[in-house]
C-alpha cells in the first residue's frame, strides 16, 4: 500500500483494542489476557515503524512499562486495581511518549476519580451490598485515546501542542 504509514494502521489498531478493553470491563468487569497481550506484542512494531531507536527511544518505553507495571501491581496487591486494568495500563504504557504518558495519567485518573463517584453512588441507589466493582478499564481507555489523538493528530483540545 503506497503511502501508508505503517504507524499509523497499528495505531488504529490500538484504537480499536482500546474500545474493546472498555467495551469489555464495562460489561463483564474484565479485560481479557489475549487483548493485553495483543497490546504489547504490537508495541515493538510500532516503535520499528516510528522509527525509535533502541537507546534511548525503546528504554524509555520499556522503563515507563517496567514502573508502571511496578506501581499498578501494588496498587492491585492493595486491592485498588483489578488485575486486566494493571496489566492493560502497563501495555500501553509501551506505546506513549514519556511525557504524553504522564498527561494520559493524569486524564486517567480525573476520569477514574468520576467514575469512581459515579459508580458509587449508583452501587448505593440500588442498595446493593458490598463494594462496588468499578471498570477502570474504561478510564484507561478513554485516557488512551485522548492522548493517542492528541499527540498523534495534534488535537490536544485547546492545548496548542
Amino acid at each position: 500500500m503506497p503511502g501508508v504509514d505503517v504507524s499509523y494502521v497499528l495505531l488504529g489498531g490500538l484504537a480499536i483494542a482500546l474500545l474493546i478493553a472498555a467495551f469489555t470491563d464495562l460489561r463483564r468487569r474484565e479485560i481479557d489476557n489475549w487483548l493485553t497481550l495483543g497490546i504489547a506484542l504490537a508495541a515493538p512494531l510500532f516503535w520499528w515503524a516510528s522509527g525509535m531507536s533502541l537507546w534511548p527511544d525503546v528504554a524509555w518505553q520499556l522503563g515507563i512499562a517496567l514502573i508502571t507495571f511496578t506501581v499498578a501491581a501494588a496498587l492491585f496487591a492493595m486491592g485498588g486495581m483489578g488485575g486486566g486494568d494493571v496489566k492493560l495500563i502497563a501495555a500501553l504504557a509501551l506505546w506513549i511518549a514519556p511525557l504524553w504518558f504522564m498527561r494520559l495519567l493524569i486524564v486517567m485518573s480525573v476520569l477514574g476519580g468520576l467514575l469512581t463517584l459515579a459508580m458509587v453512588a449508583l452501587h448505593y441507589l440500588r442498595r446493593r451490598e458490598g463494594r462496588p466493582l468499578i471498570p477502570y478499564g474504561l478510564a484507561i481507555s478513554a485516557a488512551g485515546l485522548w492522548t493517542l489523538a492528541s499527540q498523534h493528530l495534534g488535537t490536544t483540545l485547546g492545548t496548542g501542542t
